[in-house]
């Protein structure tokens, strides 16, 4: 099972697309670095809208609403994903927190900070035969609130320090650059959707071409600042082992929270399913408004680019093992 998560991981052109964005921005920095040679900055804006225009359009409204009632596991999901998290930190913090560079502490506090993400966590709670309407509400809902609580998770962090930008310029940037397409989107949805959906795999690559830029263009800036000169290849090891960390504590946790609440097998699998996401799609854009000015942008995002593609492998090996255990009831 193992060998062959790993066989699709090596399959994905986006992971491989990610890497070739690192390496091709510390060979060329010059190229993807603000005012460069392809003004990837004045870009990463036009795809960011376009990406959540799509991203509203494609969003079935009916569905959402209709996993509204569990409010129980609409709260659960939304503490794991914006207290549990930062609070994990704040123990990652104390025992190693002298023993990691500034900015690849910050990333890890900006990776608990961020909304769970919508396509994975639907997808895999589909696969674990958990509840998706609950999934697609919980992980809608989420991205919604990421709009307003991560910039005021990360000013608690960076505003002693002076980092990133204010944090009420943050909220309306984030808002008129991801939520406002998001919800114009929504709206187009009646007229579109048809069209939207008939299309839809031609149109999903779109959006991780432009996280593969904002990939390039955060890297870009950050080797142009001595990313690699002041830290060293080392660093990638601990972004690694932090992100398997916090993703094997955060699994652990949001299973057994789930247990205990008394949760049916459908809503514990939507728990640890969406509790435990967290948005690559969302969170390079993010970083981008929230830490535009900072020298290490790359270092910053590294633990979110770590712990996406740890989670997919995690939670589809995971969600193969719910779907087993639900079939063997329904099949005596």
């Amino acid at each position: 099972m193992i060998g062959k998560a790993l066989r699709k991981m090596a399959k994905d052109w986006f992971l491989v697309g990610m890497i070739s964005a690192v390496v091709l921005a510390t060979l060329f920095p010059w190229i993807g670095k603000t005012g460069g040679a392809i003004h990837a900055d004045k870009l990463a804006d036009w795809g960011i809208c376009s990406v959540f225009l799509l991203h509203g359009l494609g969003l079935s409204t009916e569905k959402m609403w209709a996993g509204m009632s569990r409010w129980k596991l609409h709260l659960t999901v939304q503490l794991m994903t914006f207290a549990m998290f930062p609070l994990l930190w704040l123990a990652l913090d104390a025992a190693f927190g002298t023993l990691l560079p500034p900015a690849l502490l910050l990333g890890f506090f900006y990776l608990c900070a961020l909304p769970s993400t919508i396509s994975s966590s639907v997808a895999m709670t589909g696969i674990a035969k958990g509840n998706v309407p609950g999934a697609i509400f919980n992980a809608t809902l989420s991205s919604l609130l990421g709009v307003f609580l991560t910039p005021l998770l990360i000013s608690f962090v960076t505003g002693a320090s002076g980092e990133g930008i204010p944090l009420g310029q943050a909220i309306v940037k984030i808002a008129t650059l991801l939520l406002l397409p998001f919800m114009v989107g929504q709206g187009l949805r009646p007229f579109l959707g048809t069209w939207f959906d008939k299309h839809k795999k031609t149109i999903n690559p779109f959006d991780k071409c432009v996280i593969l830029l904002l990939v390039f263009s955060s890297f870009c800036d950050s080797v142009v600042s001595g990313l690699w000169t002041d830290y060293g290849v080392g660093t990638l090891g601990f972004a690694f082992a932090g992100a398997a960390l916090i993703l094997a504590v955060v699994l652990t946790c949001t299973t057994f929270i789930a247990s205990r609440l008394g949760f049916c097998t459908e809503d514990r699998i939507t728990a640890v399913m969406c509790g435990s996401k967290k948005t690559l799609a969302s969170g390079v854009p993010m970083a981008k408004m929230l830490f535009g000015a900072h020298p290490a942008l790359g270092l910053i995002v590294l633990p979110i680019m770590f712990y996406h593609q740890l989670q997919l492998f995690a939670c589809s090996i995971l969600a193969d093992r719910y779907a087993r255990r639900v079939a063997v009831p329904a099949a005596e």
